[in-house]
């Protein structure tokens, strides 16, 4: 079997030091070694000739980079099909990556007693194979993220994140203007009953979604009716459930997820009404692909490419220690009117 070239054979054929080879692959610059321009090609050259890649795991000992980004999901992220959710993100992550001359690493597999991803393994950290990662997912452990802060491993997060004594960079969707919009939209078209239906969790892009529900309604005048606001499993969203909104003042729901609309679409045909003549309905995000039902319905579309792209310019601008506008970067979202909402009926 043919060896893998070394920086020592490399050396060898350009006619130099190990030493001028190391500072020509690390880039660095140091007063005492001058490297002339002829000098360095013919190192490059060599490289090439002989087909040497760094070892990765030595460079990072010896204090260089990788070019190595880590991809850790706190779920499963894989597409089963190219509109998947995290679809975009990983599209994003991926191209702004191969712009930037970096080769990803997907980290996914250690799922610990409770069924729950971990990043840490036997208490080490196993992002340290890469420079740095891009992190995604909703069910995401705040211990872990304090932890890599307090290590000072750098790290972006896809979507806005707090956590409790550390700062968290990320790179988010402004949900708060966004369904500020989508409220005022309403209240444009006479709506003054309001409803909100969440899903059954407490995250940082629910109570998102939540304050730009309040900030709508009082921009018209409104305050948040509590009897009004469900965050439930999407079985509860029954007949029996609309009919009694529709019975209290509710003209129109605005809801966080599109499964959620399919339940509403359920209850008015058995209801005999229809939509958006009997009542109307929002999205605070983008359909599923998944979903039958919402595909024209008034929504706003998640900017999750450039996301995906955006955290990792941040993240290189850290590895590179060069100054970053920002570190909690929070793009707009896209209205869509859709053809869910009308005036109230009468």
């Amino acid at each position: 079997m043919r060896k893998r070239p070394r920086q020592i054979d490399v050396a060898r054929l350009a006619g130099v030091s190990p030493t001028t080879v190391s500072f020509v692959l690390n880039g660095r610059i140091d007063s005492n070694v001058r490297i002339s321009p002829e000098t360095r090609q013919r190192v490059l050259d060599a490289i090439e000739t002989l087909g040497y890649v760094a070892n990765p795991v030595a460079r990072s000992l010896a204090g260089g980079q990788n070019w190595l980004l880590g991809v850790f999901t706190y779920e499963a992220i894989f597409p089963i099909q190219n509109q998947d959710f995290y679809y975009p993100f990983l599209v994003g992550i991926e191209e702004e990556a191969a712009a930037l001359g970096y080769d990803l690493l997907l980290f996914t597999s250690v799922i610990g007693l409770d069924g729950r991803r971990s990043i840490y393994r036997n208490g080490a950290n196993r992002l340290q194979l890469a420079d740095g990662a891009i992190l995604l997912g909703l069910e995401e452990e705040k211990g872990e993220l304090l932890r890599l802060t307090e290590e000072d491993y750098p790290f972006v997060f896809v979507g806005r994140r707090q956590v409790e004594g550390a700062t968290i960079r990320y790179v988010g969707a402004d949900y708060v203007a966004a369904t500020a919009g989508i409220v005022e939209h309403l209240c444009a078209h006479s709506h003054r009953g309001i409803a909100y239906l969440g899903m059954a969790v407490d995250n940082e892009s629910a109570r998102d979604r939540f304050l730009g529900y309040g900030q709508g309604l009082r921009q018209a005048g409104l305050t948040v009716n509590p009897a009004w606001v469900h965050r439930t499993q999407t079985e509860a969203i029954s007949p029996a459930f609309v009919e009694a909104h529709l019975a209290q003042g509710v003209t129109a729901f605005v809801v966080e997820h599109d499964s959620i609309i399919d339940h509403l679409y359920s209850a008015a045909a058995h209801l005999g009404m229809s939509i958006p003549k009997d009542f109307s309905v929002a999205l605070l995000g983008d359909p599923l692909s998944g979903s039958k039902l919402s595909r024209n319905v008034m929504a706003f579309t998640i900017p999750r490419r450039e996301m995906g792209a955006q955290a990792v310019r941040l993240l290189a601008q850290l590895l590179n220690d060069s100054p970053a506008s920002a570190e909690q970067i929070i793009l707009p979202c896209q209205f869509v009117p859709g053809e869910t909402v009308a005036p109230p009926k009468g």
